[in-house]
């Protein structure tokens, strides 16, 4: 029994979580969500989190409220980017 706490005790510095350095990584990373946090809808709109905050309280972009958070459908912001007007041209 010694042996087996000694030996989680070494796993736990190793992590068990893959840190996303490949290119790949963002792409297969935002095909596999349905929901996005806040941060990571910026990220995909190429926004920052505060324009994403302003666009919400403006109504323009729809999210779901769970525990304070902030929570929006991928397929929902891909529709927005998809009936945006370009400026311009």
């Amino acid at each position: 029994m010694e042996e087996k706490i000694n030996n989680t005790e070494d796993n736990r510095g190793t992590t068990c979580y893959s840190s996303p350095v490949e290119a790949n990584a963002s792409t297969t990373l935002f095909e596999n969500l349905k929901w996005m946090t806040t941060s990571e809808a910026a990220t995909y709109l190429r926004k920052t989190s505060n324009a994403i905050r302003t666009a919400v309280c403006r109504g323009q972009i729809t999210a779901r409220k769970f525990r304070r958070r902030l929570y929006f459908k991928r397929s929902e912001l891909d529709r927005l980017i998809e009936t945006s007007t370009t400026i311009g041209g």
